[in-house]
């Protein structure tokens, strides 16, 4: 077999243009992205640069474009180097990134985006912020969850653009993409209802966080439309251990709760095990809803009906916002709020 071409020498983009019989500036232009080239003549100067074996210059090209085709994923969090679980270690374990980012490269890799994940601790965050302004990335997928949160803010400043993974803190002019959190706790609310489960508790995330406030909200004020005008609730941070910690703080003050709502798949895996420990039964003594329909929702022991959010989908449609915004730096920013469901199996 032959190679395509004798010459070791790399081929050149006049080499192109003369196999694909245009000029090298229409060369240029596909190479460059340029949407207004005729898509036939892309696709013959596309398929010359297979058959060449050409290799575009990327740093001439991004002195052109002025793009890096790469973005980032940045997961920003408080400083919490006084607890037991460092943030380091929760973000390369907890499934939510996972599945972000799972979401995020099926829209990215067909580009040719490359993502970059940076963790980006409130302390820490000042390296991150000179990176992001240097121009290493076209682009930032932020997930960030707490009130106090710098980053967006200083994003936005920059005018960087991005594209954050939930309803920000506070007003900002920035696209984001979230879950209707207070539907999926209302979900979780009419179904414990539903099975005949009346004295009900809540495990919350931190009150530091929209989607925590939204989905204790939810629960609290759907149970309300029902009659029930006080729900007994104890506070997490979304790990299994504080789960594990709140829900047994729950119920040493409200032994009687036949039903419980915990706020994330994590937390409600460190709930059932702390029923377990107490020697209560899931789901004869206790009912137990969890909210993500994340991979932990299926290792729990009975398997976890949870409020299902579509991650991969949240995080296909930030890529997509995130890409329109980087073409066109001056359109303004987006909303897109998705539906939740129950999806129920053995604990409740």
């Amino acid at each position: 077999m032959t190679s395509k071409r004798a010459d070791p020498r790399s081929p050149t983009l006049e080499q192109v243009a003369e196999r694909a019989g245009v000029s090298r500036s229409t060369v240029s232009r596909v190479i460059n992205g340029v949407a207004t080239v005729d898509p036939e003549l892309r696709q013959i100067v596309q398929q010359a640069i297979e058959a060449t074996g050409y290799v575009p210059n990327l740093a001439a090209r991004s002195l052109v474009t002025r793009r890096t085709d790469s973005v980032a994923l940045v997961v920003s969090e408080a400083d919490d180097r006084n607890t037991a679980d460092p943030f380091l270690n929760r973000i390369f374990t907890d499934p939510f990134l996972g599945r972000i980012t799972a979401g995020a490269l099926e829209v990215l890799r067909p580009e040719g985006i490359h993502l970059v994940i940076m963790p980006a601790e409130w302390t820490a965050q000042a390296h991150v912020v000179r990176y992001l302004r240097q121009g290493h990335v076209d682009g930032v997928l932020l997930i960030s969850s707490h009130n106090a949160d710098p980053l967006p803010r200083h994003l936005c400043d920059l005018n960087i653009p991005a594209v954050l993974s939930a309803r920000p803190g506070q007003p900002l002019p920035m696209s984001y993409v979230d879950v209707e959190q207070q539907v999926g706790a209302k979900l979780a609310a009419e179904h414990l209802l539903g099975i005949g489960r009346h004295r009900l508790g809540t495990v919350s995330g931190p009150l530091d966080m929209p989607s925590a406030q939204d989905r204790l909200n939810g629960f609290r004020n759907a149970l309300a439309v029902h009659g029930y005008p006080y729900v007994p609730s104890a506070v997490g941070d979304f790990t299994r251990g504080s789960g594990e910690n709140a829900t047994r703080e729950l119920l040493a003050a409200h032994p009687d709760i036949d039903g419980l709502f915990v706020a994330n798949d994590l937390m409600a895996e460190g709930a059932l095990q702390a029923l377990r420990d107490l020697g209560r039964r899931v789901p004869e003594d206790v009912a137990v809803v969890g909210f993500d329909d994340s991979v932990a929702a299926l290792q729990c022991r009975p398997q976890l009906t949870t409020v299902h959010q579509p991650l991969e989908e949240m995080a296909a449609e930030m890529a997509r916002l995130l890409l329109a915004r980087i073409s066109q730096p001056e359109s303004r920013a987006r909303s897109v709020i998705f539906h939740p469901r129950l999806v129920r199996r053995g604990s409740a």
